[in-house]
C-alpha cells in the first residue's frame, strides 16, 4: 500500500511539477514595451479564460464536480496554468477555485507562461507543457532580434516556438475517464509549410515591440472561432457547381483539423436563392459533433461515445446537394457561419441572455449568379 501511494505520489509530480513551481511575470509588465501586442492580447480568449470572464466556459464549469463538490479548479491546468497556486487548485481535497481578484489567475494564459514553454511532454490523456526554469528568459520566432534590457530573448530554429508546436500542451486532445476524445486537434499535418500558429497568428502590420522599428509581427489576439474568425477565411473555399434540376455547393476545409474542435460548438450552411426581387431560403445544413452517454447528450466528464458527428473534418471537401432548378437571373448567396454553443444546449446552461452564446457567427459568405 505504502509503495503504491508513493508511485502515486510520484505520478502526480512528473505530470505537474512543470506547471506548478514556476513565478511568471505579470502581463502588465508586458505592456510599456509591447504595447500593440498587449493591446491584441488582452481581447483575446487566452487573456479572458478564467470563468469569470467567459460565460460559456462559466456555464459549463458551474456544472462541473469538481466545482460542485469538490471546489477545485481541475481545468486549471490550460485555463489558469500561471496561477500561483496551481498546484492546490489540481490536488483534490483542496478547496482552491478561480478568483478574479487574484493576479496570477485573472492574468489567464499569461504571457510569460506561452513564451517559456520549453517542450511538450505527450500522454494518452492529454499533454503537459515543459516550463523553463530561467525566469524572465522568454522564447522567440525570431531568428534576429533587439537585446532587450527587461529580459533575454531565446531562438532556436528547431524550437516548438518556430514549428509552432508550442500550442499543442493544451491544444493538442483531451480524453476523459472514459478514454472519450471529448476535444481534439488531430492534426494531420497535410498542410505544407503551417501550423498552429502561422494560421491563428498570421504575421500583421505593426513592430513587436516599441523599442525598435518593424514592419509586421505575429498577431496575439489568437484568431479562431470567437475572434478574427475573418483571418482565417482563406483556408475554407466554398464554391457552387449547377445542375439540371438541383444545384450543390461544396464547402472545402482546407485545414490540418475539423473545421470546429469544441463538440459545444455547431457550424450551419446557410443557402438563399435571390430571385425576381424575392428571397427563397432554403433548409439550413447542420455539422456538428454530438457526445453523450446512454445515448443522450451529456457533458464531457459524464460522455461515454459519440453520438453524432456531421462536423467537415480535416482536408475534407463536403458536397451539400439541394433539389432546387436555378434559372437564369438567379442570384445564390452562401452564408458558413456557427454558434458557440449548440442551440439545443443553450437553455440547460442557462445562457439564452448571452449574445455570445446565442447568436450566428458568420464565417464566410459567397454569391454566385446566373
Amino acid at each position: 500500500m505504502i509503495k503504491f501511494i508513493l508511485l502515486m505520489i510520484s505520478t502526480i509530480v512528473i505530470i505537474y511539477a512543470n506547471d506548478m513551481v514556476h513565478n511568471f511575470a505579470k502581463n502588465d509588465e508586458c505592456q510599456s514595451c509591447h504595447s500593440q501586442i498587449y493591446n491584441e492580447f488582452k481581447g483575446s480568449m487566452h487573456a479572458n479564460s478564467i470563468p469569470q470572464n467567459d460565460s460559456i466556459h462559466n456555464a459549463v464549469w458551474s456544472k462541473h464536480p469538481h466545482n460542485k463538490k469538490e471546489q477545485h479548479y481541475a481545468c486549471g491546468k490550460c485555463h489558469t496554468p500561471a496561477a500561483d497556486d496551481l498546484d492546490k487548485m489540481m490536488t483534490k481535497g483542496i478547496k482552491v477555485l478561480p478568483d478574479e481578484t487574484n493576479e496570477s489567475h485573472s492574468d489567464g494564459i499569461s504571457c510569460a507562461y506561452c513564451h517559456r514553454i520549453e517542450s511538450i511532454k505527450k500522454g494518452k490523456k492529454f499533454n503537459t507543457n515543459i516550463i523553463s526554469t530561467k525566469e524572465k528568459s522568454y522564447n522567440s520566432t525570431r531568428m534576429e532580434h533587439a537585446e532587450s534590457p527587461f529580459h533575454d530573448i531565446v531562438t532556436n530554429e528547431n524550437h516548438i516556438m518556430q514549428n509552432g508546436n508550442v500550442c499543442i500542451g493544451c491544444h493538442s486532445h483531451k480524453a476523459n475517464k472514459s478514454g472519450l476524445n471529448v476535444c481534439s486537434t488531430d492534426i494531420a499535418n497535410e498542410m505544407d509549410g503551417a501550423n498552429c500558429v502561422s494560421c491563428h497568428m498570421p504575421k500583421v502590420k505593426g513592430s513587436v515591440s516599441d523599442m525598435t522599428d518593424r514592419k509586421i509581427h505575429t498577431f496575439h489576439g489568437f484568431a479562431g472561432s470567437h475572434f478574427h474568425s475573418d483571418m482565417l477565411q482563406k483556408y475554407v473555399n466554398i464554391s457552387l457547381l449547377r445542375e439540371i434540376n438541383d444545384f450543390i455547393v461544396n464547402v472545402d476545409n482546407q485545414t490540418s483539423h475539423a473545421l470546429l474542435l469544441h463538440p459545444l460548438r455547431t457550424a450551419v450552411l446557410k443557402v438563399s436563392v435571390h430571385r425576381d426581387g424575392k428571397i427563397i431560403k432554403l433548409k439550413d445544413e447542420i455539422f456538428v459533433r454530438v457526445i453523450g452517454h446512454n445515448g443522450k447528450p451529456a457533458m464531457p466528464w459524464k460522455a461515454t461515445t459519440t453520438l453524432r458527428d456531421t462536423m467537415i473534418q480535416a482536408n475534407e471537401k463536403r458536397s451539400v446537394k439541394y433539389n432546387f432548378s436555378l434559372q437564369k437571373g438567379d442570384s445564390v448567396e452562401v452564408i458558413l457561419g456557427w454558434y458557440l454553443v449548440n442551440p439545443k444546449a443553450v437553455k440547460k446552461l442557462k445562457l439564452q441572455d448571452k449574445k455570445i452564446a446565442t447568436e450566428f457567427v458568420e464565417f464566410k459568405k459567397e454569391s454566385f449568379s446566373f
